[in-house]
């Protein structure tokens, strides 16, 4: 792999003062620009080997603490018995806790079933059996000790998985459609892209020191499973005027407080230049991102303040050496649901199954459950997928109905309700230093109560949610989202709730949900508010219309 050259420091017009490399400006502007100029996050490893899970948890320099453990996928839990309202008024090492959340990347969303028995086996042996799957394919894993995780890391990287860049200023997990190669209506299958980009750009010093983040969605997928509109870079399938199968490349999306879509900058890439052009965008963000604010140094800045077309003109001309010739957009995705639930048939002749975990959360016995059940039924592998759930590939015909029948004894629905299948959740103030709010078991209690108070209600609804403004669990995009905060109840007490956000979508008519003044409420009101909320919808839509349609369009008074 030929590393993309830094550019030659030409004077575009950009906001001066931004910390861009590219323009000369290579003094640490802030903290975390300081401490990786001081030492690359990657060069952590070998103190977490040799120094700090020999002497403890007291041994570690806060530096790495709080900044480089991240390169490798840790990040110290929240300490329990701390409230929301403190969660912006303590010091670090006030929240922290003397454990670790550990992110497990899962490149694609591809597990054997052997990687999955050994995160089990790490889940129990070392997190209390914890584990949680992302809405980034990732699996996490809570109350790890320092001392332990030499022994994490070889045990994960005997069966090819890793925790290396999950977290940080980096390239982390790349997202990719778990059907690919098996789906019958793919564009194409990207399984070697996701590879040849993970091995040219995750762990490599060129690129492990970004201004923030990096987000990356890479599918042929007909349901657009990756939500290409909101990762900083997206490769999307396409059939070019040839009848060329290649993607269509977007540059700039993300939410959390400064919500913004990706672009499309209109060019045609085959699978053969994937990695390189995927060196080229990466290389922009890491030589013309912004540095000096930490709240403005993800890509979709960069990108909204030149614009795609200048954004297309500086890879090509600085980074590729060469121009991509125009290509078509997308089609529209194939459902309304992009999640991957249900039985459905492979090219092959054989089915999935994708199931549904409560609100992502599941523990070590759990993953050895679904191996155990998914071995039973001929299958070696399970694959995960953005929204918090599961899909086992390759069950002959024969053997899909008792497939599905265990899973569903175990609470591993693959017939779920709308409300089990669409409602996801982030972590919460159980383990998140940045939450205010409990979301997993909020979210799980409004699930039960939904399916028995609208038991008909069948129509697409996504609720997520989310603990914080950092928007984790995208509640920007869904049709309810939740957005975590301390709100008054009717006896003037400050408690747990949430701002309310209607009618985001992503898709055909993407956009982010509507904001109604004072819609807000406490955690304990979920149930009625949203209850209340589509009882309206039912009545007032037309035929044929999403409730992201019908909220839109709606009066305030009906959405509160």
């Amino acid at each position: 792999m030929t590393t993309p050259a830094r550019p030659a420091n030409r004077h575009h017009k950009r906001p001066k003062g931004e910390g861009q490399w590219a323009l000369g400006y290579r003094e640490p502007l802030n903290k975390n620009e300081e401490l990786k100029k001081n030492d690359d996050g990657l060069n952590v490893r070998q103190r977490i080997i040799d120094v700090y899970s020999k002497g403890g948890f007291d041994s570690i320099d806060p530096a790495d603490l709080r900044g480089r453990m991240r390169w490798y996928g840790l990040y110290t839990q929240r300490r329990p018995g701390i409230d929301g309202g403190k969660t912006a008024v303590l010091a670090p090492e006030e929240l922290d806790d003397r454990y670790f959340m550990l992110r497990v990347r899962i490149d694609g969303g591809r597990l054997s079933l052997e990687q999955l028995r050994t995160i089990a086996d790490i889940s129990n042996l070392y997190g209390r059996g914890t584990a949680d799957v992302t809405d980034r394919q990732n699996i996490q894993i809570h109350w790890i000790e320092i001392e332990s995780v030499p022994d994490i890391w070889a045990r994960l990287e005997a069966v090819g998985l890793s925790t290396t860049e999950a977290c940080g200023d980096v390239p982390r997990v790349i997202i990719g459609c778990p059907l690919a190669g098996i789906d019958s209506d793919e564009v194409l299958d990207a399984t070697d892209q996701v590879r040849q980009i993970y091995d040219d750009y995750v762990g490599n010093p060129d690129f492990s020191n970004l201004p923030r983040k990096f987000k990356t969605a890479l599918s042929g997928c007909p349901a657009h499973c990756t939500v290409h509109e909101i990762n900083d870079v997206a490769f999307v399938g396409v059939v070019n005027e040839q009848g060329q199968a290649g993607y269509d490349l977007w540059v700039g999306g993300g939410l959390s407080t400064n919500p913004m879509l990706a672009k499309r900058l209109g060019v045609f890439v085959t699978p053969e230049q994937a990695s390189e052009v995927y060196g080229g965008v990466i290389g922009i963000f890491r030589d013309y991102g912004y540095r000096r604010l930490r709240h403005r140094a993800r890509l979709k800045f960069l990108v909204s303040d030149w614009g795609p077309e200048k954004f297309r003109e500086i890879l090509e001309s600085e980074y590729l050496g060469y121009t991509l010739p125009d290509g078509p957009a997308p089609v529209a995705p194939r459902s309304e649901r992009r999640d991957h639930v249900g039985v459905f048939p492979q090219k092959d002749g054989n089915f999935y199954v994708g199931f549904t975990p409560r609100v992502g959360r599941l523990s070590g016995d759990k993953l050895h459950l679904i191996a155990d059940i998914a071995e039973r039924h001929g299958s070696g592998r399970v694959h995960t997928t953005i929204e918090q759930k599961m899909v086992v590939l390759d069950v002959a015909p024969d053997r899909v109905d008792s497939l599905v029948a265990e899973l569903e004894a175990n609470d591993l629905q693959v017939n779920p309700s709308t409300f089990r299948r669409q409602t996801m959740a982030c972590t919460g103030i159980q383990f998140c230093k940045l939450a205010i709010v409990d979301t997993k078991d909020t979210a799980s209690h409004l699930i039960d109560e939904l399916e028995a108070r609208l038991p008909d209600f069948t129509d697409q609804l996504t609720i997520n949610v989310n603990g914080c403004p950092n928007s984790c669990a995208r509640v920007q995009t869904a049709d309810i989202g939740l957005k975590g905060q301390l709100v008054v109840n009717d006896a003037g007490e400050q408690v747990e709730g949430f701002q309310i956000q209607l009618g985001g979508s992503l898709g055909a008519d993407s956009g982010f949900g509507r904001k109604v003044r004072g819609l807000k409420a406490t955690a304990a009101e979920l149930p009625d508010y949203v209850e209340r909320v589509l009882r309206t919808f039912e009545k007032q839509r037309n035929e044929g219309e999403t409730f992201a349609a019908w909220a839109r369009r709606a009066d305030d008074a009906d959405l509160k």
